[in-house]
C-alpha cells in the first residue's frame, strides 16, 4: 500500500477542525452526494471559523457571512481572487508552522506566495494518491522511468510545479528520472535533445515510463523528433503521460489537444487512455485530472462554481464565465474559496459519458493573461529560440 494512502493526516485542531478531519478522510474519490455534501457544509463553516479567528484579513471578508446551510448556499461563499496572492502574503497559521512556501512563476514576474501547513500538505498529497489508486496508477513493485518536464530541482527553488513533479515519482518505483528543463548552473533551460536520448533509452529499455509536465515540452520535444528524421519509438504501452500546466506564454504554437494526444500515440506509442491532462494551480492545490473520456471531473473534496464574467453571478451548466473553486482543507492560508481568471464552463456528470458520478469542467482559455503569469508562462519562457 502506498504510503500516501497509509500515513496519518491530522488537522491542526481536532476539536475545531472535527468535521474538516472527517471530510477529508473520505476515501471515495469521486463522490457527490447527499453524505458528502451534508459533510462539506460542515467543514465549510469549520474552515471559515477558523481563517476568521487567525487572519484579519479574513475576520473582515467573512464578517457578515452567515453559515452554509445547503449546497445552493455556495453561491454567498466569499472567494479571493487568485490575483490577490500574488500581491500578498496571508496566513492563518504561525510562519513556524509551514512546511512548505510554494510560487507559482519563475524568476521574474508577479508570483503567488502560498504557504502550506503539514496538514494542508498531507491532505493534498492523500487526495492525489486517491485518485491515482482510483484510476490504478499505484505500482508499488515494477520499476519505471520518469521524464518530467518540470525543473530539475536545486537548491532553494519553491516552484510549486518543480514540488508537484518530484511528489508524482512517488507512485512507482523509479529505474530513472530525467527532467526536460535542465538545471544548468545559471538557470533551467529546455532540454530537448536529453528528453530525446532518455525517451530513445526508454523504449530500448521496455521498461514503462511515465512523463509528468508541462504538454508545450513534450509537443516540443515531438517536434524536434520529426525535424530530425527520428522515426516513431515503441514506448511500453504502460507507460501514463500526466499534463499539468498549460501554453500560455506560446498560443501560436498551441496544438489541439486531440492532436497532441494523437501525436504522442503516433511517435511514442502510448495508448490514448494513458494520456491525461490535469489542471491545478498553487492558490488552490486540488488535483482536477481527466477521466478516459478527457474530462476534468470534480473530486469529492471540492466544489466548483462558474460565475460571470460581466456580473459574477453564479452561471448555470453549459455556460462560461469564470472558475471559482472551493475546498474546506486548506488551514494555513485562507485560500478555501479562490476565483480564478481562467474561463470555463460546468457540465453535469452524464454529459460525459464515463462512469465518473460528479461534474466535470472544460478550460477554455484564461481571461486578461497580460500581467496573470503562471508556472507555464515561466516555463514557456525556456522555449524561446529552443524549439
Amino acid at each position: 500500500m502506498n504510503r500516501h494512502l497509509t500515513d496519518p493526516a491530522v488537522v491542526p485542531d481536532p476539536v475545531a477542525l472535527q468535521a474538516v478531519q472527517r471530510f477529508c478522510d473520505v476515501t471515495d474519490a469521486y463522490r457527490h452526494d447527499a453524505g458528502t455534501d451534508a459533510l462539506f457544509l460542515e467543514a465549510m463553516n469549520e474552515s471559515n471559523a477558523w481563517h476568521a479567528a487567525r487572519s484579519p484579513f479574513a475576520a473582515s471578508l467573512l464578517r457578515d457571512v452567515a453559515p452554509l446551510e445547503s449546497i445552493s448556499d455556495l453561491v454567498r461563499q466569499p472567494f479571493v481572487h487568485a490575483n490577490f496572492f500574488k500581491m500578498h502574503e496571508v496566513l492563518s497559521v504561525p510562519r513556524e508552522d509551514v512546511a512548505v512556501h510554494a510560487t507559482s512563476s519563475g524568476t521574474t514576474g508577479q508570483k503567488s506566495q502560498m504557504f502550506w501547513d503539514a496538514w494542508t500538505l498531507r491532505a493534498g498529497q492523500r487526495m492525489v494518491a486517491r485518485i491515482y489508486d482510483h484510476y490504478g496508477w499505484i505500482d508499488g513493485t515494477d520499476p519505471v522511468h520518469y521524464l518530467l518536464y518540470t525543473n530539475q530541482p536545486q537548491p532553494g527553488l519553491k516552484l510549486g510545479s518543480s514540488f508537484t513533479g518530484q511528489f508524482m515519482t512517488d507512485f512507482a518505483p523509479a529505474a530513472s528520472v530525467d527532467y526536460g528543463l535542465a538545471h544548468t548552473g545559471t538557470g533551467h533551460e529546455f532540454d530537448a535533445f536529453g528528453a530525446i536520448r532518455a525517451l530513445q533509452r526508454f523504449a530500448e529499455d521496455g521498461l514503462p515510463m511515465r512523463v509528468f509536465g508541462f504538454p508545450a515540452f513534450l509537443s516540443f520535444t515531438l517536434d524536434r523528433m520529426r525535424a530530425m528524421g527520428i522515426g516513431p519509438l515503441q514506448l511500453s504501452p504502460q507507460s501514463l503521460i500526466l499534463f499539468g500546466g498549460g501554453w500560455k506564454g506560446h498560443a501560436d504554437k498551441q496544438v489541439p489537444k486531440a492532436e497532441l494526444y494523437r501525436r504522442i500515440h503516433e511517435q511514442l506509442g502510448v495508448p490514448d487512455g494513458r494520456i491525461r491532462d490535469g489542471f491545478g494551480s498553487v492558490e488552490h492545490s486540488i488535483p482536477y485530472l481527466e477521466c478516459e473520456n478527457h474530462h476534468l471531473h470534480v473530486p469529492t473534496w471540492s466544489r466548483v462554481l462558474v460565475r460571470s464574467v460581466r456580473t459574477l453571478a453564479p452561471l448555470d451548466f453549459g455556460e462560461r464565465g469564470y472558475l471559482q473553486f472551493v475546498s474546506p482543507y486548506i488551514t494555513s492560508a485562507p485560500a478555501q474559496s479562490v476565483l480564478m481568471g481562467d474561463l470555463a464552463s460546468l457540465h453535469p456528470p452524464e454529459e460525459c459519458g464515463c462512469a465518473t458520478p460528479t461534474p466535470w469542467f472544460v478550460v477554455h482559455g484564461r481571461a486578461g493573461v497580460s500581467r496573470n503569469r503562471s508556472c507555464a508562462v515561466a516555463a514557456a519562457e525556456l522555449l524561446k529560440d529552443k524549439a
